[in-house]
């Protein structure tokens, strides 16, 4: 038994100081002046205690380069960010596009003392855009939601069947929309930066006319569809238009997306080479007004460990992706939350209630008879982020030496804590 003491609980409906008594997995009571003579006392006085957070879209690397992270260390980095339930994509070697090769993440879950892991099932055979795999019987298995991310399905008439068949299964589609015949081999934003830098580009269109297409898609289909790692002024108005349009749509973006500008590529930092690409300024103002307005439903981390050598290759050659389980929340905290963007309760949707919503997974919201998951929070705490102390296998974080505010400092998953 565990009684959280004085906390200020953040829920997206609110916020209130009271007392949090937890037993056997579940949040038992919400009330002030808990008296529970046999619980263990958290001092939380000061604190946020914010339903653990849920992360819909990360990369795990296990089957297959477990050298860059495992299933292991990559649900311990995960409770380090206050994360108690993660999502892992599909794109590991081989994919996990099969019944089991989805019961072996839930397996390997089982078998770790980190956060919960649901994997993700591909949304074609080998993430090759033109078979569509077995649904239901990777549903059974565990998974969450289909997705071919890291690349996208080329062919509207594959995305088209993919959203019919999930809509039976109500399994979520969870698109990486981009065009490659647009994107190409460009590794930067084409803009001014890309010029100056002599690297190339990829246009914004490959993502917006993209989330184009997979809209109307949707639409047709009258399917759910969720549209990853959004970071362009475009993409966030055509999924606002949609949404008014009563599109069953849903999207996420990164801290990276609404933190950081392709300013960072100057410098020729490998770990700011991602894909989608850091962006302009003006499309980091259009992400946080989606972030503050609903547009945008989701902050998702798109983890994505490599190895040292490979990051310390010429920029060209370098892997896309960031690491970002580990500051996720204080770059949240610190950009949104710090600036009064966005309120603690809307930040709480945003990482929490709706994540859980979208996949119907368990936790979002701290009430009685929820499950006991939970992130606590110092809000006053300011550090320095230093990727070499990472749970996570990899460094690749493009906010190492950023200083945040903001601190994870308490995890509670399915009513058993955690260090953090």
């Amino acid at each position: 038994m565990i009684l959280l003491k004085d906390g200020t609980v953040v829920n997206a409906d609110g916020m209130k100081k009271t007392d949090v008594l937890i037993d056997v997995g579940e949040i038992k009571r919400v009330e002030n002046n808990i008296s529970a003579p046999n619980a263990e006392v958290i001092d939380c006085n000061g604190k946020l205690i914010f339903p653990g957070f849920i992360d819909m879209h990360c990369h795990l690397r296990e089957p297959g380069q477990t050298y860059k992270e495992d299933i292991g260390t990559g649900s311990r980095a995960a409770l380090a960010g206050g994360y108690t339930a993660i999502c892992c994509m599909p794109n590991t070697d081989p994919p996990l596009d099969n019944a089991m090769a989805v019961k072996y993440i839930r397996t390997r879950s089982a078998e770790t003392d980190g956060a919960e892991v649901y994997p993700i099932g591909c949304m074609t055979v080998g993430r090759a855009g033109k078979t569509l795999c077995e649904y239901g019987a990777m549903k059974e298995c565990g998974a969450v939601a289909v997705s071919d991310d890291g690349s996208p399905v080329d062919s509207g008439a594959v995305m088209l069947s993919a959203l019919k068949y999930a809509k039976t299964f109500n399994l979520p589609v969870l698109s990486h929309s981009e065009d490659r015949s647009i994107s190409g081999d460009g590794v930067v934003n084409d803009g001014e930066n890309a010029t100056v830098s002599g690297l190339r580009g990829i246009p914004r269109s490959a993502e917006s006319a993209a989330i184009a297409r997979d809209v109307l898609l949707a639409m047709e289909a009258d399917a759910k569809l969720h549209i990853a790692h959004v970071s362009t002024k475009e993409s966030v108005e055509i999924i606002r238009t949609a949404k008014r349009l009563g599109a069953k749509i849903t999207c996420e973006t990164c801290p990276h997306y609404f933190a950081a500008t392709d300013d960072e590529i100057l410098s020729y930092n490998t770990n700011a080479k991602i894909n989608p690409p850091l962006r302009e300024q003006a499309d980091v103002d259009a992400i946080i007004a989606g972030l503050a307005d609903g547009t945008i439903d989701v902050i998702a981390t798109d983890h994505a460990p490599h190895h040292r050598d490979e990051k310390s290759r010429e920029f060209d050659y370098a892997p896309f992706g960031t690491v970002g389980l580990e500051t996720a929340f204080s770059v949240a905290y610190t950009r949104l939350v710090a600036t009064e963007v966005v309120t603690p309760s809307n930040l709480c949707r945003l990482m929490s209630t709706t994540p859980a919503e979208i996949l119907g997974l368990p936790g979002g919201m701290i009430k009685a008879g929820a499950r006991a998951d939970v992130a606590i929070i110092d809000p006053d705490v300011e550090y320095t982020v230093d990727s070499t102390l990472f749970r996570s296998k990899a460094q690749n974080s493009l906010f190492d030496g950023w200083k945040l505010k903001g601190k994870v400092v308490g995890v509670i998953v399915n009513g058993v804590q955690k260090h953090v």
